[in-house]
C-alpha cells in the first residue's frame, strides 16, 4: 500500500549533482527489480541507474536534461501489490543558496509537488525558446526574474540549458550587464566565488568550422578551469635513470603474458614506486577542506586514460598499496579496458587521493599536469629515451647509454611546499632506479 521514492544516488567524492540523459522507461511502465531505470552522466562518467524495487512507474520527477542533486528524489515507484492510487506525491525541499554576501544570502526554500511546480505561472515553459527545470523556474518566480531576462542567461548545463548556478549567477549580479556569465562556485568548506574573467571575443575568418564541445568535454574544461582556480599550481622536475626497470621488464613480459594471459606494462611498475614514496610522504596524500587538511588513509591511485573520443577519464585503483605487482597489473589492464570501452562504473572513477598521468605514451618528454580535485598533487611520467649519462663505479665515471625518462609532480601550494613536493618527487625517482633487475614476479 505504499510508494517507494527514488533518488539520485550518490556517485563518489566531490560529485553533488549528476545530469538525467535519458530515461528507459515512461509513467506506467512495469519495473523489474535491478532493472535500468534512466541513465545519468556526471563530470567524471556515465551511468546506468536500476531500480532496487519492483513495480510501476509512477511518476518521473524530472526530465531529460535537467540536472538533479545527489539524494533528491527522482521518480516514485508504485510497489507491486500495492494500492496507491490514493498516496500523495512527496514533498520536495531544496534549499538554495548564493555563495557570496553580496547577494544577501539568497535562501530560496520551495515545498512544492512535482506537479504545482509545474503549474502554469508568470514564468513559465509555455511559449518559451527552451526547457527550464522546476527548480530555475521557481528561483526565477521568487527573485522577479522575467522570462525575456532567463532567455538572456547563458546556460552551462546540457544543451545550454540554464542550472541552479547559472540563474544564482544572474541573480548576483542583475543590473551591472545585460548578459552575466555564470560564477564559477568553488566547493571548499568555507564557499567562496568570484566573476570569472571573459574571454576575448573570436572573429571566425574564411574556412574555419565551428565545432561543439561534447557534453564532457565541457565538463572537464569548467573542472580544469576550477582546479587551477583553486590550487596554486607549482610543478618540480626530476630525470630518472630507469635502466633496470627496462631490462626488467623486457625479461619478464614474455613470462608474465604467457602465465597470466595478459601484457605487463610499465604503468603498474610506477604505481608501486608512487605508493613508496607515498608511505614515506603521506602528506602528499591529503585534501584540503577550508582551513583544514584531510589526512588520507587509504592510498587511492587515480591513472589519467584517454579515451578514444580524445576526452581525458582517471579510474582509480583503491587501496594501491595492499596490491602486490600482480595485482596492480591487473588492476591497470582491467580499468584501461574497460574505460576504452565505456563499462567504467561511478565507483572506479571516485575516491582518488593521488593521480598518475603518462604524457609519454604520446611520445612527450614531460608535462605539467592540472590537479584533478580534491587531491593536492598529480604526477607525470615522460617517454624513456636513451641516453648518454655518466655514472659512477669503482674504477671511476664513466659514460654508459642509459634509458633515461623525465618525472614532473604538479602540487598544490597551499599545503605541500617545494620542500615536501621536491623531495617527495626525488623519492619515487630513487625507487625506481633501484628497482632490482633480479625480482620475481
Amino acid at each position: 500500500m505504499a510508494d517507494f521514492e527514488l533518488v539520485m544516488p550518490k556517485m563518489g567524492e566531490s560529485i553533488a549533482e549528476a545530469t538525467i540523459i535519458k530515461w528507459t522507461k515512461n509513467e506506467g511502465d512495469k519495473i523489474a527489480p535491478d532493472e535500468t531505470l534512466l541513465e545519468i552522466a556526471t563530470d567524471k562518467v556515465d551511468s546506468e541507474v536500476p531500480s532496487p524495487k519492483g513495480g510501476i512507474l509512477k511518476k518521473k520527477l524530472y526530465k531529460d536534461g535537467d540536472v538533479v542533486a545527489v539524494n533528491a528524489p527522482i521518480a516514485i515507484i508504485a510497489l507491486e501489490g500495492s494500492d496507491s492510487s490514493a498516496a500523495s506525491l512527496p514533498q520536495v525541499k531544496v534549499d538554495v543558496s548564493s555563495s557570496t554576501q553580496a547577494t544577501n544570502k539568497v535562501v530560496v526554500e520551495i515545498e512544492k509537488t512535482v506537479s504545482a511546480a509545474q503549474q502554469t505561472a508568470k514564468v513559465s515553459n509555455a511559449g518559451g525558446a527552451r526547457f527550464y527545470s522546476p527548480l530555475v523556474l521557481n528561483i526565477a518566480r521568487e527573485e522577479k526574474v522575467s522570462m525575456t531576462e532567463l532567455e538572456m542567461i547563458d546556460g552551462t548545463g546540457s544543451e545550454g540549458r540554464v542550472t541552479k548556478r547559472d540563474i544564482l549567477a544572474y541573480i548576483q549580479n542583475k543590473g551591472n550587464a545585460q548578459n552575466v556569465a555564470p560564477i564559477a562556485e568553488i566547493k571548499v568548506s568555507a564557499l567562496s566565488a568570484t566573476s570569472s574573467p571573459q574571454p576575448s571575443k573570436i572573429t571566425l575568418m574564411p574556412g574555419d568550422e565551428m565545432i561543439e564541445m561534447d557534453r564532457m568535454r565541457k565538463l572537464i574544461a569548467d573542472h580544469m578551469v576550477m582546479s587551477k582556480h583553486v590550487s596554486p599550481h607549482v610543478t618540480s622536475f626530476v630525470e630518472a635513470d630507469v635502466t633496470n626497470m627496462v631490462n626488467w621488464r623486457e625479461k619478464a613480459k614474455k613470462v608474465y603474458e604467457k602465465r597470466e594471459g595478459e601484457k605487463i606494462t610499465f604503468t603498474p611498475m610506477f604505481i608501486e614506486c608512487v605508493v613508496k614514496a607515498i608511505k614515506d610522504f603521506p602528506m602528499i596524500n591529503v585534501s584540503v577542506d577550508g582551513t583544514h587538511i584531510v589526512k588520507r588513509k587509504a592510498i587511492n591511485l587515480g591513472m589519467a586514460a584517454a579515451l578514444p573520443s580524445g576526452n581525458l577519464i582517471v579510474p582509480v585503483i583503491k587501496n594501491a598499496d595492499m596490491m602486490n605487482l600482480v595485482g596492480l597489473t591487473k588492476s591497470v589492464n582491467d580499468l584501461a579496458n574497460r574505460a576504452r570501452n565505456n563499462k567504467l562504473s561511478p565507483d572506479d572513477i571516485s575516491g582518488g587521493t593521488f593521480t598518475l598521468t603518462n604524457v609519454g605514451g604520446f611520445g612527450n618528454v614531460m608535462g605539467t599536469p592540472i590537479i584533478n580535485q580534491p587531491q593536492v598533487a598529480i604526477m607525470a611520467t615522460g617517454t624513456i629515451k636513451k641516453k648518454p649519462a655518466v655514472m659512477e663505479t669503482e674504477m671511476g665515471d664513466v659514460i654508459a647509454i642509459r634509458h633515461m625518462m623525465f618525472l614532473s609532480l604538479s602540487y598544490d601550494h597551499r599545503v605541500v611546499d617545494g620542500s615536501l613536493g621536491g623531495s617527495f618527487l626525488r623519492r619515487v625517482g630513487d625507487y625506481m632506479e633501484q628497482w632490482n633487475v633480479n625480482r620475481e614476479i
